[in-house]
């Protein structure tokens, strides 16, 4: 399957902040489209496939593929010319049984360092298609690509189309990946589908409720997600691939887990404290946080799943003056004020509800009426979101509808950070009660 690389730059014209309640009225949806079916396409055993990439740590990217054939290296070979391999790197594999089904062998390479802000051309097990991947820059400005609950349909098709038009540095995936919901082949299908951007640019995932897959008494939960989508959580300091952070330029991201124990005893919540009060916010200016279950929702479906998480939770990103936080689970687009506490708070953050990359379960129409005071623009529309973080104070969002086959941009602000707004005294004050509580 091949994707068209166009590149479409957007000028930015300085709009400031957030504006009033805003409705799509009498925009008139496309028709749903049907699950994505690939055709058998036999390779050799050895053949690497379901490529994709992710960030390791400091200047260091995961490259992770699955072969057929249990003998094949788990090597990757790459450098800054095609067909010229400056460097070697050895990695590890794994692989996976699930009732009937057993999975290919599944590698996990890291290479590295690499420079910043640079292309480079890789092959994976010593044979087979050559891959290229640009690296982050290390500087402002620097843009995501946000899109959850993809799963394998026509639609899913036209988010990435879209996506793959737009000039970004990372995806952001607050999940619901493949919507295999315990059929692994959908798990296969789905690497597939993705190879073409996720082998290009990093790929940063958490999971969501299609990805527990567990069966009681045969099978745990999320194997086939932990072992096909290895994040950086030993790198961030986490014992579990359900929740880590990483760096990007000035950008702190943290990736947490709305299916892991997240009380104020879990690990999850030790986790979090401890990495929010590591956070530098003259190094890491921004402070961007995903999970799958809104906290901050007024379409009917769903409501109240993340009230619990947000009582444990809500509390210590307010005190960290986190900016923006991502969220699928609701098929549909929101964006809120800044908001803490079920109200509209200036040091709070801005929530953004992201649920609409494509999946086969349709959208989510119903929403609250009258809306909350805290809702911005809401609706139920297939679509994919850039966040462009211009400087260490501000950054322009977008939200881009699936309109049959373009791509519109449908809602857009510029967002300030919570840096020098103010808040950062309360913040600080907050931090230290919670660092003597730790």
């Amino acid at each position: 399957m091949r994707f068209t690389m166009k590149i479409l730059l957007h000028p930015l014209t300085v709009i400031l902040f957030i504006a009033g309640t805003v409705f799509a009225g009498d925009y008139v949806r496309p028709p749903p489209r049907k699950t994505l079916h690939f055709p058998w396409d036999p390779k050799p055993s050895s053949q690497p496939q379901q490529v994709h990439i992710s960030l390791a740590g400091d200047k260091h990217m995961r490259v992770t593929w699955i072969t057929n054939d249990g003998s094949s290296p788990s090597i990757v070979e790459y450098g800054t010319s095609p067909r010229k391999y400056s460097a070697i790197s050895q990695g590890e594999s794994t692989k996976y049984s699930y009732v009937l089904y057993s999975s290919g062998k599944i590698h996990h390479t890291v290479i590295g360092p690499l420079q910043d802000n640079t292309t480079y051309f890789y092959r994976c097990g010593g044979e087979g298609l050559e891959f290229q991947l640009k690296t982050p820059p290390s500087k402002f400005p620097v843009t995501f690509a946000v899109a959850g609950d993809l799963g394998q349909t026509g639609w899913t098709k036209s988010t990435l189309d879209h996506i793959d038009q737009c000039k970004y540095d990372v995806h952001l995936l607050p999940g619901d990946l493949s919507y295999a919901d315990c059929f692994q082949h959908r798990w296969d299908s789905f690497g597939q589908l993705v190879q073409p951007l996720a082998s290009s640019r990093p790929w940063m995932v958490t999971q969501g409720n299609h990805e527990k897959e567990r069966i009681l008494f045969l099978e745990d939960g999320f194997v086939s997600y932990n072992s096909r989508w290895k994040m950086p959580f030993a790198e961030s300091g986490s014992t579990s691939n359900l929740y880590y952070s990483f760096d990007v330029a000035g950008v702190h991201i943290i990736m947490l887990g709305s299916y892991a124990p997240y009380d104020e005893h879990s690990d999850q919540y030790s986790w979090l404290k401890a990495d929010l009060l590591k956070v530098d916010r003259k190094r890491t200016p921004w402070l961007v946080v995903l999970f799958h279950v809104p906290w901050y929702n007024s379409n009917r479906a769903h409501q109240g799943e993340g009230d619990d998480m947000m009582a444990s939770m809500e509390p210590l990103l307010y005190a960290a003056g986190a900016d923006l936080v991502f969220t699928g689970h609701v098929h549909a687009y929101e964006r809120t004020k800044r908001v803490y506490n079920g109200k509209s708070d200036p040091c709070g953050a801005v929530h953004i509800t992201i649920g609409d990359g494509g999946n086969r379960e349709g959208l989510a129409h119903r929403y609250k009426q009258p809306p909350p005071e805290w809702s911005v623009f809401r609706e139920a529309s297939f679509g994919h979101g850039e966040l462009k973080m211009v400087n260490s104070t501000h950054a322009f969002w977008s939200w881009h509808r699936n309109d049959d086959n373009e791509s519109v941009r449908s809602d857009q602000v510029w967002i300030t950070s919570l840096i020098g707004s103010g808040c950062n005294t309360r913040g600080s004050h907050e931090m230290r009660r919670i660092r003597m509580t730790s």
